[in-house]
Formats: structure tokens, C-alpha cells, sequence
């Protein structure tokens, strides 16, 4: 699910607009990364606990070369799922099936970019000076399935 789909589903429960929802979204979202930098820990009750942790530094191994190489230390968001999330995902029978693969088909809406709109991943930016400087990482690419590969 990406963000938009959740504006628009939460703009038609609430009888809003969809560009007034996504503004409420996205401060929420702003309002837990700003918690996370300032405090580098917020508990949402009944849904779960982010906290900024530190991974320790390690040696590990180029894949393509085998050298050895140092690991810096760096700093990464854990998420704990609260008590009540936990119990209903428990209780699933099966894992829902992901959007792409349910049976009714999307016709896509391509942005100038040769993507589909609406389709990226959610991306949460601080909005503050405080963060002004640091870096973060780039957001993942989206998985796509493989070519077929041409033979000649």
C-alpha cells in the first residue's frame, strides 16, 4: 500500500479531501521522524515503538574482490509492533496478497519519468532546520520482475 492509497482511504471514512488528508498524513509523519531525531524514541500506543539504534561497527567482505573491509558504525530505526498489532497479525489465516498481484489490474498512470504516479514508496523528510545537513539514505527501488532475456 502506498501513501496515497492510504489518503484516499482515509479521506473517504472521513468526508475530507484527499489534498487535506495527505497534509494530515504527512505531519504525522513529520512529527514521528522530528521525535525520532530529537527524542530517538516514540511509543505509539496499541501500534508500536520506533527507536533510534546504533549499530556497532564490524569488518566485513567485498563480494566481488574478497578483501576485507571496516564497517563504520551507523545509526538505524527499529520498529517493535505494540501488543494488540501483534495478536491480529497473529491471528491472520494467510498473508494478505500484495497489490500488484490481486485480480483486479490497475491500468497505470505513468508519470514524466516512465513510472507509475502514486506508486513510490513512502518517503518521510524532516522539515525542520534542526536536520539541515545530515545525511540519509537513498529510498529503495522498487522491485521490479525480470526481463525475459533475448536469444539469438
Amino acid at each position: 500500500m502506498t501513501k496515497k492509497e492510504i489518503v484516499k482511504q482515509i479521506a473517504d471514512r472521513i468526508g475530507e479531501t484527499q489534498l487535506k488528508t495527505k497534509e494530515i498524513v504527512q505531519r504525522t509523519f513529520d512529527a514521528i521522524v522530528e521525535t525520532l531525531l530529537e527524542d530517538g524514541r516514540i511509543e505509539l500506543r496499541n501500534f508500536g515503538v520506533f527507536e533510534v539504534k546504533q549499530r556497532k561497527a564490524r569488518k566485513a567482505r567485498n563480494p566481488r574482490t574478497g578483501d576485507k573491509v571496516d564497517v563504520p558504525p551507523k545509526n538505524v530505526v527499529t520498529f517493535k509492533p505494540g501488543k494488540i498489532m501483534e495478536e491480529r497479525v497473529r491471528k491472520l489465516k494467510h498473508l494478505p496478497m500484495p497489490v500488484e498481484d490481486k485480480e483486479e489490474p490497475d491500468l497505470p498512470i505513468e508519470s514524466g519519468n516512465g513510472e507509475e504516479a502514486g506508486d513510490e514508496p513512502i518517503t518521510v523528510l524532516p522539515m525542520s532546520a534542526a536536520t539541515a545537513g545530515t545525511t540519509t539514505a537513498a529510498p529503495a527501488k522498487p522491485k521490479r520482475s525480470p526481463r525475459p532475456r533475448k536469444t539469438t
